[in-house]
């Protein structure tokens, strides 16, 4: 580590005008991507400005047909949510498999998603569900936030306050885990929204992106085996080669799918 300023604003306004004062300044949210980064020296910011007790980043509300969660909502909290189960159980349920307890209880869903980690579990369910991420600034269109691994299009000084998802009880996410880091070796979220399917994949390792011919597929015989997958969307590592990677992604999406079918 080295050293930095730590700042805990009172407010978001306060804490906007922290980041718009410094350029050295980043946000802070959960930190279980952060803290990490910072302590391999691979990132050296002068202040770090901590939202997670600003209270207008907090409370799970339905609003309109809709689930808005703010964005210092934790994973744990995200998954024991009545409001958030009964809307959209598959939402609690993917927040509910993030990594062990401790990081459940510390990570939040505005720090993942601003992150966009290309193994991260709400990413795919921004894209399949068709959420609104806002800010500070504007409302952005989940196809129009996520613009690459580990990259958005937040600009600097730019906090999430809430993401926004429809209601939707034809969704499940299914998630092939790495067994110790509990990232997603591939996991699908699945959704049905206005008659049509919906597949969102994530672990691929280049970043989140929509199964597009898979879902024709769905919407027609159902069958995935022979839908087209673009191999320039995975990676290989030790953990999974590229051509498991395609097949766990035909594999997650048919289990995905059988159970909101």
């Amino acid at each position: 580590m080295y050293d930095f300023t730590y700042r805990r604003p009172a407010d978001l306004a306060e804490a906007r005008a922290i980041l718009a004062g410094d350029e050295g300044a980043q946000p802070l949210s959960g930190g279980q991507t952060l803290i990490p980064v910072l302590r391999a020296r691979l990132a050296m910011p002068a202040v770090l400005v901590d939202l997670t007790a600003l209270d207008e980043l907090k409370g799970i509300a339905a609003e309109g047909g809709r689930i808005l969660i703010p964005a210092a909502t934790t994973h744990a909290e995200v998954a024991a949510s009545g409001t958030v189960r009964e809307h959209c159980r598959a939402l609690a349920a993917l927040a509910g498999g993030i990594g062990d307890p401790q990081v459940r209880h510390r990570g939040t869903i505005g720090g993942s998603v601003a992150n966009n980690d290309p193994a991260a579990c709400y990413p795919s369910a921004c894209l399949a569900l068709d959420a609104e991420i806002r800010t500070d600034r504007r409302r952005i269109a989940a196809p129009d936030f996520f613009s690459g691994m580990f990259q958005t299009v937040l600009e600097p000084g730019e906090i999430v306050t809430a993401v926004s998802f429809p209601a939707c009880r034809g969704a499940h996410y299914e998630k092939f885990p790495n067994p110790a880091s509990r990232f997603a070796l591939i996991a699908v979220f699945a959704a049905r929204l206005a008659g049509e399917t919906r597949l969102a994949v994530t672990g691929g390792g280049t970043g989140v992106f929509r199964w597009h011919e898979g879902e024709r597929a769905a919407d027609g015989n159902g069958d995935l085996s022979e839908a087209a997958l673009d191999e320039g969307r995975f990676t290989g590592d030790l953990h999974a080669s590229v051509e498991y990677r395609m097949h766990l992604t035909r594999v997650m999406a048919q289990r995905a799918l059988a159970k909101i079918h």
